[in-house]
């Protein structure tokens, strides 16, 4: 990660507060922009990479940083996307990642929090605000059965204010974000920890091992189900002996 998005995140994340790796699977940003008045244009980008330091008990103590890949653009048409993608646009051959870094976090209730964050886009960056609302913190139900957390967003943007202001009798200037996103728990490593490590250059520190209680349900759940999926045969009862020879 660029040593800008580390810095970023100077503020301390507590003691005890998880950190989560994005799934680029299962996070997915769908953009939507006006046509010409005629239609909204519907795009999605998949394979999303970051890290998300995160308590559902403490949304203020929570921390994210994200990169976007903008050549996974895909309006459904190959020369729609390359129009999109070109110099005129998101020139996505200078500038081929979009970053996100959170900077304060507003809760507003167990659910839902307004997340505020310094967006990166074509070489420009302005501040984006989120609404987020958590779907669900828990064990995955399938393996390696971690904790995982989902989350839904909301954003919506100037496209002018990053510097994409071609085409406008064509192509709106808002542009509305909707974002699916899963995180799945890893090893805790705090934020400011990585950032020191970027500015030094020295190797990464060991990051802390996640509690032992957890690593004992993984392995009795992982048992638990190869043992339904591959269950021991049935044990070979015993031959009897022959009977003696009647005289």
């Amino acid at each position: 990660m660029l040593p800008w998005l580390l810095l970023a995140l100077a503020a301390p994340v507590r003691a005890g507060v998880d950190t989560y790796a994005i799934d680029p699977v299962h996070t997915r940003v769908l953009v939507a922009v006006d046509h010409a008045g005629f239609s909204s244009a519907l795009g999605t980008v998949s394979g999303a990479r970051g890290t998300l330091w995160f308590d559902p008990e403490d949304w203020s103590s929570a921390r994210v940083e994200v990169e976007i890949p903008l050549e996974r653009l895909d309006f459904g048409d190959a020369d729609w996307n390359r129009a999109t993608l070109a110099r005129g646009l998101l020139d996505a051959q200078a500038h081929p990642v979009a970053h996100f870094v959170s900077t304060r976090i507003e809760p507003i209730d167990e659910q839902h929090a307004r997340v505020y964050g310094r967006l990166r886009l074509r070489g420009v960056e302005r501040e984006v605000a989120m609404e987020v609302r958590l779907n669900a913190a828990r064990r995955h139900p399938m393996p390696p059965f971690r904790r995982t957390v989902g989350f839904s967003a909301t954003a919506t943007l100037s496209r002018a204010g990053f510097g994409i202001d071609a085409w406008p009798s064509m192509i709106g200037d808002a542009v509305e974000l909707r974002i699916e996103a899963e995180a799945t728990r890893t090893r805790n490593v705090a934020p400011d920890a990585a950032a020191g490590v970027a500015d030094t250059g020295a190797d990464a520190p060991e990051p802390e091992v996640e509690p032992a209680s957890d690593d004992l349900f993984d392995a009795a759940d992982a048992a638990a189900r190869e043992a339904a999926q591959d269950p021991a045969p049935p044990p070979v009862p015993p031959t009897p002996p022959d009977p003696e020879p009647v005289p």
